[in-house]
C-alpha cells in the first residue's frame, strides 16, 4: 500500500512538472509576457522615470504619486517585477527552443521519402503523366534536374517503383530558431545592462542607496560601487577646469556612487545654437586621467560620437551650469527695504534679513545667457519651436490683449537669472528675472520679474518699465516716494497748482483733498492678512462702496484722471530729487507712465520684499556625461542581427517539398507528382505548373474558376 501511494505521488509530481514546463514553453504564455512588457514600456515612456517624488506629487497628486512609488512605475525598467518578467520570458523562449529545435533539426535532415504513393493524389498541387523511359532512368533524370535547381533530393527504390523526394527553403525553419534565439539574447543583454547586477550587489554585498547631501568624498563605502563593477550606466557632471572620477547612479530611493577607473577633466565645453535658440552642437574637449597608470589621454566627446576608454563608453548627455559667479542687486519691493548688492555662485546660497527682521535664504539656481523668444508668431497658436512664447506668457498673465500676428520673429532677449527665496519655515518661491529690458510689442521696454509657487506652476511676470537710462531706477524712486506721505502731498500740490486757477482757492482745496485721498488709496498700507490694501483694486472698491452706480462711470473717469496726474507729478518730483531733468510730455512718457501705473498696482501683490536684478556674471559651464560599461551591448547587437535574419527567413523564404512517384505501367512509366508549401502565395500555381512541365512534361489539372 505504501509503495503504491509513493508511486502515485511520483507520477503526480511528474505530471505537474510536465504541465509546468508545457505552460512555460507555450506560445500563449510567451505572448502574455510580451504584452505585459509592451504595456510596461509604454508606461516607462510616457511617465518620466527617476524623477524626485515631489515632482510626481505636484503633477499627479499625493494618491497617484504614492501608487506610482508602490508599483515602481517611476522606475519601470529597474523594477523587480519587470526584471522578473524578462527572466520568465527568457526561460519560456529557451524552453520553446529546446522543445522544438530537435524536431526542426530532424525535419531538416529528411525529405519525407517514405510517404505513401496513394497520398500524393490528395495534395492541392498534383499532376500525372506517362513517361517513355524506365522508372529508374526517369527517377535519376528527375533527381538530377531538381538538384540542379537547388533542391535537396533523395531517391528511394521500392518494390512497385521509385520515389523521388526533394525539398527547398530549409532556411525557413532556421529562421524560427534564429528569431526565438534573438528574443533570448536581447532579453539577456537587457538583464546584463540593466540594474540586475547592481541590485544583486545591494542584496548580497550590503550596498545601500545614499539619501543625504554633502560632498562626494564624505560618502561612506556602503554607498559606493567598485570600479570593477561589470555593468553600470551612470551620470557624471564635470565643470570647466575641474575633473571628476565618481559617477552617480540614480535609484528610486536615493543614489549610488560608481567609482570609475579614470577621472575626466573638462578642458572646454562647446555649444552652438540655431537661430531658434535650440542647441545644434554639444562638444567637450576632455582629458582622461588613468588612476592606475597616471596616463593622460585627450579626447573629444560629441553627441552620437562617444569616447571609449578601458571598456567604458563616455557619451555627451547634456550640459549644465558649473558654478557661474553672479552679482545681483537687491531691488526694494516693500517699504523699509534698502538696495544692496550680493554675490554668489549658481548652486550656492546666502543668508539675508528682510525688512521685518526675519531670516531669508537666497538660493542661486540658474543662469541662462541666451533666451531666444518668439515675439512675432501667432500667439494664439504658440508658433515658437521651443514651446515657450514669452509674449503669450507675459500677456496672458497680466491681462494684455492678445494681438493676432502672422509673422514669426525670434529675438534673443539676453541673460536671465533664476533663484529661490526660502523663509525661516523652509517655504520657498521660485523667481526668474531678465537682465535687460524687453520690448514685448507695446513700445515700452520693461524688466520682467517672474515668480511661481512651485515648478508645476507657470511663471507670472511683473513688468517694470525702463526709464530713459534703460534702468528700473526711475520706477523705484517713484515707488519709494509713493510710500512717503509728505512726497505724496507735495506731488498733489504741484498737480493742483497746474490744474486749478489760483483765483479759485475753494476749488483748489476740494481738488487737493480728493487727490490726496485717491493717492493714499492707491499707495495702500501694505499687505494686511495676506491681501494688498492698495493699487487699482483699492480705488475700484472705494468707488463701488461710496459712489452711486448711475454716477460711477463718470466719477471713475475723473478719479483716474486725477490719479494719473498726481502720479505724473510724483515721477517728476523723483527725477528732480535725483538731479535729472523733467520728463517731456510726449508719446514715450505717456507709455512709461501708463505702464508705471499698472506696475505700481501689480507690485502690491509681489510676494517678496526684495527682487534681485542681475548686474554681472562670469559664466562657468559644465558638461554632463553618461558613462556606461555595457557587456550586454554586443549580445543585444547579435540578437538584433539574428532577429532580422530570422524574420526575413520566416517571411520571405518558403519551405517547399516535391514528390514524384514513378511506377512501371504497360512497358512505360507512369508519374504522379505532388508539391506542398508551408505558405500559400500568388505564384504557387505558376511555379508548380512550370515545375511539372519541366520534370514530367505534364500540366497540372485545370481547376474550377481558373482561366
Amino acid at each position: 500500500m505504501t509503495d503504491t501511494t509513493h508511486g502515485l505521488r511520483i507520477r503526480s509530481g511528474s505530471a505537474a512538472l510536465r504541465a509546468g514546463v508545457e505552460l512555460l514553453s507555450s506560445m500563449r504564455f510567451a505572448i502574455s509576457l510580451l504584452t505585459v512588457i509592451c504595456i510596461a514600456s509604454v508606461i516607462g515612456t510616457v511617465l518620466k522615470q527617476h524623477e524626485p517624488q515631489v515632482n510626481y506629487v505636484n503633477q499627479f497628486g499625493p494618491f497617484w504619486a504614492e501608487l506610482f512609488g508602490a508599483l515602481q512605475l517611476n522606475a519601470v525598467y529597474s523594477a523587480w517585477w519587470f526584471l522578473l518578467i524578462l527572466a520568465f520570458l527568457v526561460v519560456s523562449t529557451s524552453l520553446c527552443i529546446a522543445r522544438n529545435t530537435p524536431k526542426i533539426l530532424a525535419d531538416l535532415k529528411t525529405c519525407k521519402e517514405n510517404i505513401r504513393a496513394q497520398s500524393l493524389k490528395a495534395f492541392h498541387h498534383k499532376a500525372e503523366a506517362d513517361l517513355h523511359e524506365s522508372a529508374e532512368a526517369e527517377a535519376r533524370r528527375i533527381g538530377t534536374l531538381l538538384a540542379g535547381g537547388g533542391w535537396k533530393v533523395k531517391l528511394q527504390q521500392r518494390d512497385a517503383g521509385w520515389m523521388v523526394a526533394a525539398k527547398a527553403g530549409a532556411a525557413n525553419k532556421i529562421g524560427y530558431i534564429a528569431a526565438h534565439s534573438a528574443i533570448v539574447l536581447v532579453c539577456l543583454g537587457g538583464l546584463l545592462d540593466g540594474d540586475l547586477i547592481v541590485r544583486a550587489q545591494m542584496l548580497l554585498g550590503g550596498k545601500t542607496p545614499y539619501r543625504g547631501g554633502g560632498l562626494i568624498a564624505d560618502v561612506a563605502p556602503e554607498h559606493r560601487l567598485s570600479d570593477r563593477n561589470p555593468t553600470f550606466r551612470a551620470n557624471l557632471l564635470v565643470a570647466e577646469g575641474t575633473q571628476s572620477g565618481t559617477a552617480i547612479l540614480n535609484q528610486s530611493d536615493g543614489v549610488l556612487l560608481q567609482e570609475l577607473p579614470f577621472s575626466i577633466e573638462l578642458k572646454k565645453f562647446i555649444v552652438e545654437h540655431y537661430s531658434t535658440g535650440m542647441p545644434k552642437l554639444f562638444a567637450s574637449e576632455i582629458v582622461i586621467h588613468d588612476k592606475a597608470t597616471g596616463a593622460q589621454t585627450p579626447a573629444r566627446v560629441e553627441v552620437n560620437h562617444p569616447a571609449r576608454y578601458n571598456g567604458v563608453e563616455i557619451y555627451q548627455s547634456s550640459f549644465d551650469d558649473g558654478g557661474s559667479h553672479l552679482t545681483l542687486r537687491a531691488v526694494p519691493m516693500a517699504a523699509g527695504a534698502k538696495p544692496f548688492e550680493v554675490q554668489g555662485v549658481v548652486g550656492g546660497s546666502t543668508e539675508l534679513m528682510n525688512p521685518g527682521g526675519d531670516k531669508l535664504t537666497l538660493e542661486f539656481t540658474a543662469l541662462r545667457t541666451i533666451n531666444v523668444e518668439n515675439f512675432g508668431g501667432n500667439v494664439g497658436q504658440g508658433v515658437d519651436v521651443r514651446k515657450v512664447d514669452l509674449r503669450e506668457s507675459v500677456e496672458s498673465r497680466l491681462g494684455a490683449a492678445n494681438k493676432t500676428v502672422t509673422k514669426k520673429e525670434l529675438r534673443n532677449v539676453g541673460p536671465s537669472v533664476g533663484y529661490k527665496l526660502r523663509d525661516a519655515a523652509g517655504q520657498a518661491r521660485e523667481y526668474h528675472n531678465y537682465m535687460l529690458p524687453v520690448d514685448t510689442g507695446d513700445g515700452v521696454p520693461v524688466f520682467l520679474l517672474g515668480v511661481r509657487e512651485s515648478p508645476a506652476e507657470p511663471l507670472r511676470y511683473l513688468r517694470i518699465p525702463a526709464d530713459d537710462q534703460g534702468s528700473m531706477d526711475g520706477f523705484l524712486r517713484m515707488k519709494a516716494l509713493l510710500a512717503d506721505p509728505a512726497a505724496r502731498e507735495q506731488a498733489v500740490r504741484r498737480y493742483v497748482a497746474q490744474a486749478i486757477d489760483s483765483a479759485r482757492p475753494d476749488l483748489a482745496e476740494q481738488l487737493q483733498q480728493s487727490a490726496l485721498r485717491a493717492l493714499a488709496l492707491f499707495a495702500g498700507r501694505g499687505m494686511v492678512d495676506g491681501k494688498p490694501t492698495g493699487g487699482l483694486q483699492a480705488v475700484s472698491d472705494f468707488m463701488e462702496a461710496s459712489v452711486p452706480e448711475a454716477e460711477r462711470a463718470r466719477a471713475g473717469e475723473v478719479l483716474v484722471r486725477i490719479l494719473n496726474g498726481c502720479l505724473f507729478e510724483l515721477a517728476q518730483l523723483a527725477r528732480q530729487q535725483a538731479g535729472q531733468p523733467p520728463m517731456p510730455q510726449d508719446e514715450r512718457t505717456r507709455g512709461f507712465m501708463t505702464q508705471a501705473v499698472l506696475s505700481l498696482s501689480d507690485a502690491q501683490i509681489y510676494p517678496a520684499p526684495l527682487a534681485f536684478e542681475l548686474k554681472d556674471f562670469t559664466q562657468v559651464q559644465a558638461s554632463v556625461f553618461q558613462v556606461a560599461r555595457a557587456p550586454g551591448k554586443n549580445v543585444v547587437y547579435l540578437g538584433c542581427a539574428l532577429l532580422i535574419l530570422g524574420v526575413f527567413a520566416m517571411l520571405y523564404v518558403r519551405e517547399r517539398r516535391v514528390w514524384v512517384w514513378l511506377s512501371p505501367q504497360d512497358g512505360a512509366t507512369h508519374a504522379t507528382m505532388a508539391l506542398s508549401a508551408n505558405r500559400k502565395t500568388l505564384d504557387g500555381d505558376p511555379e508548380f505548373a512550370q515545375l511539372a512541365h519541366q520534370l514530367i512534361g505534364a500540366a497540372p489539372p485545370r481547376r474550377e474558376g481558373t482561366a
